[in-house]
């Protein structure tokens, strides 16, 4: 059997509790009702009253506000007459066990997460990309894994969205077309995402989604409280971050059936933003999550100001329901007031439809599942007060807490391991070494060619030179035979004149001159 947690008392007799019983504490909830009907402090109740029964609850803090949980609350006149209204006599005051967290790390422990645990499909929704785009997106996923590429943090998918880009007729045979003008607008929005602070959600140590589900020294159930008033400016990556944490609930625990308190309750605060703009495919994994992760002992209260905000089916399973007042001045508030009005089981004391237009503050038209697990008709009660203050806490007490936290140092400090972009770097480098390398060789080619060619050039030169010269010589022994024979010739002329004028001195007269002339004629050819 469960604990029945008192949610409120109703209207006509203070002494009836209308409980809710933690054995269907996992058959989800829904918290609806306009700005200002009393929405917050039903979630404080049910969050303080889940930790007292040794639950742990995860809820984010949207406004700053329910920090208030972390103090123990106080006595004032007001206070003391709303107790006495309901017929309680006084309020056992007291502090929940809180622990801080913060995507930007500012108002708590940071929460990361790798790019390759959050996927493709819950990425592509926090970029805001089309179905083509999403689906370049999971392409790149897939290649990055085909080729051992670790995707853990913002440079990591920047680095492989830009090898994909400069390498996609490459890889197109594989993974098909992987159009530039996509890789282009997925860049862009990561860009974007980072500017509003989403790249400090990317990198390691990674949560253990474990450390939501923890008990302090007394038993009671820690309550993570998520600071949120930054992280509404950017809703998809708010509530991108929330649906990751139901599908690593939904992947981590095992199956457990019925228990007799859930293992962890979950309340997602805007509820409206996890649902717009889904594409298909979100919406039925959100669907279908919400729908088998009860099995897991987790419960999920959404918490919303329009019941409308929730397809019907999702709005269909959730079997415990507190709803205050919405206002009906246009027909679209006239169709939420309908719509609220024909989820709960009629109460034939009173219209629940003009109910719900009249609640008061603080008052709450509520509906739980029995003991048998059917829903109950619909009662009218005032909500429980809390046994925390309605004031937040100080920062300087939030550090106080942080530094006094079961995680406190575990998730501080951030790792930088080799991953997709140290990888590619490397494959940069590496093909830089090989590139210069190359270009090296081909310079000393080209040098080689060069000194070749010189050499070459210098021994034709010097063959050219070599030939002129032989030539030269050639030219010099010819003329210095020519010189030589017409010396000879000279000489011997010289002799023979010699000789012939020596004889004829020598003969004188007729006689001697005949002789010579007749031996210069048969020297010379003449007679």
């Amino acid at each position: 059997m469960g604990t029945p947690i008192t949610i409120a008392k109703k209207n006509r007799d203070t002494t009836q509790a209308i409980v809710l019983h933690s054995q269907f504490a996992n058959r989800h909830g829904l918290i609806a009702g306009a700005t200002g009907t009393g929405k917050t402090v039903t979630l404080k109740v049910l969050a303080e009253s889940f930790s007292r029964i040794g639950v742990p609850v995860f809820l984010a803090d949207a406004k700053g506000d329910v920090s208030s949980l972390a103090q123990a609350g106080s006595s004032n006149p007001k206070f003391d007459e709303r107790i006495k209204s309901l017929g309680i006599d006084n309020i056992p005051f007291a502090a929940s066990p809180v622990v801080f967290w913060d995507l930007f790390g500012e108002q708590g422990h940071p929460i990361r997460t790798t790019i390759s645990e959050i996927g493709p499909l819950l990425l592509a929704r926090m970029l805001n990309l089309n179905d083509t785009q999403e689906g370049v997106l999971s392409a790149v996923f897939r290649i990055a894994d085909d080729q051992s590429l670790l995707l853990i943090d913002f440079k990591d998918l920047k680095a492989m969205l830009s090898y994909v880009s400069e390498h996609a007729a490459e890889l197109k045979a594989d993974y098909g077309n992987l159009s530039p003008a996509s890789l282009g607008a997925i860049q862009r929005n990561l860009l974007a995402l980072a500017d509003q602070g989403g790249d400090l959600f990317f990198g390691e140590p990674s949560l253990n989604i474990l450390d939501f589900m923890q008990t302090d020294a007394q038993g009671h159930g820690n309550i993570n409280l998520l600071a949120a008033d930054k992280l509404m400016h950017t809703p998809k990556l708010y509530a991108t971050f929330l649906l990751w944490m139901l599908s690593e609930l939904f992947e981590q625990l095992p199956e457990v059936g019925d228990m007799d308190k859930p293992k962890l309750v979950f309340f997602f605060d805007e509820a409206h933003l996890l649902f717009d703009n889904a594409s298909p495919a979100l919406q039925e994994k959100i669907e279908q999550v919400v729908r088998l992760i009860r099995s897991k002992g987790v419960g999920v209260y959404f918490v919303t100001q329009n019941p409308l905000d929730l397809p019907e089916s999702v709005l269909g399973q959730l079997g415990n329901r507190v709803q205050h007042a919405l206002r009906a001045f246009t027909p679209k508030d006239q169709k939420a007031v309908k719509t609220a009005a024909a989820t709960f089981r009629a109460n034939p004391e009173f219209q629940v439809e003009q109910a719900i237009t009249e609640l008061a503050v603080g008052e709450a038209l509520i509906s739980c599942l029995d003991e048998q697990g059917t829903p109950q008709i619909v009662e009218r009660g005032w909500v429980m007060p809390p046994y925390s203050s309605f004031s937040p806490i100080s920062p300087e007490q939030r550090k106080a807490l942080m530094s006094q936290s079961i995680v406190a140092g575990v998730y501080e400090q951030s790792l930088d391991r080799d991953s997709a972009y140290e990888m590619l770097q490397q494959k940069v480098a590496e093909r830089q070494q090989q590139a210069e390398q190359a270009a090296l060789e081909q310079q000393r080619a080209k040098e080689q060619e060069a000194l070749a060619k010189q050499q070459a050039k210098e021994q034709a030169a010097l063959a050219k030179q070599q030939a002129r010269e032989q030539e030269r010589l050639a030219r010099e022994q010819q003329k210095e035979a020519e010189r030589t024979a017409r010396q000879r010739e000279k000489l011997t002329q010289d002799i023979v004149g010699t000789f012939a004028k020596s004889a004829a001195r020598t003969l004188g007269g007729s006689t001697g001159q005949k002789i010579v002339r007749g031996l210069l004629g048969s020297l010379f050819g003449r007679k």
